[in-house]
């Protein structure tokens, strides 16, 4: 019981949820987010994106594990907290897919803690692990897959970047793919966006090297995909 009346009416109405029970829910939810939050620094450790991004994985499971208390069997009350939540806006990108499957697994256990089916976060959690496990063993023991980079070079205007870039480049690399292009420096320069893959024996030192000793080519910038600079 509340200690004032009208709290007592006014947070009473529909199915009531005992204080202790939703303190155990939402512990057990900030648990399956820490292992979550394990799972993802030890599998993604060589792609880690932000620091704080395994902590944001576990607050996300606490807080959807809330929602879904909240929303209960309510279908009005569903549509209610969408249409609040749709104002929250995020800029920071989740840049790799499989990230973002991080991101939809703590959703998913923190909804599953919350409407009570502990056995579908717990195996759901077990077949991810399971599956992660897979993919870093296949990968270990298949052929290495040369890295995807990022090529951004600059060129003055009355150059093109392509056939700089194919001239010097061609003979080294496994594949190359023109993104972007457009003028720089109130139209003075042209600057060129690919992606390129190099060649198994190819160092990134050696593709900058070829690159500056280019005539035409102003500056060079190698990123690896998915780290880029928006």
């Amino acid at each position: 019981m509340l200690p004032l009346p009208f709290l007592n009416t006014a947070f009473t109405n529909g199915p009531a949820i005992e204080p202790g029970d939703v303190l155990v829910r939402l512990m057990v939810a900030f648990a399956f987010g820490m292992v979550i939050a394990v799972i993802y620094r030890w599998t993604r450790r060589s792609n880690l994106p932000v620091s704080t991004f395994p902590m944001t994985l576990v607050l996300l499971c606490v807080l959807i594990a809330m929602v879904t208390q909240v929303i209960g069997d309510n279908v009005a009350r569903a549509f209610s907290l969408v249409g609040a939540l749709s104002i929250v806006r995020f800029r920071t990108v989740v840049r790799d897919t499989q990230d973002t499957a991080y991101v939809i697994l703590a959703v998913i256990v923190g909804m599953a803690v919350g409407a009570q089916s502990l056995w579908v976060a717990t195996i759901g959690i077990a077949v991810v692990t399971l599956a992660e496990l897979l993919y870093m063993v296949g990968g270990r023991f298949s052929p290495n897959a040369p890295p995807e980079l990022v090529l951004r070079v600059r060129t003055a205007a009355h150059d093109d970047p392509d056939a700089l870039v194919a001239a010097a480049l061609d003979g080294v690399l496994a594949s190359r793919e023109l993104v972007s292009m457009g003028t720089v420096k109130q139209g003075e320069g042209m600057e060129a966006t690919f992606r390129v893959a190099p060649k198994g024996a190819v160092s990134i030192p050696e593709l900058i090297r070829l690159l500056a000793a280019a005539g035409g080519i102003q500056s060079v910038q190698l990123v690896r995909r998915g780290f880029e600079a928006e």
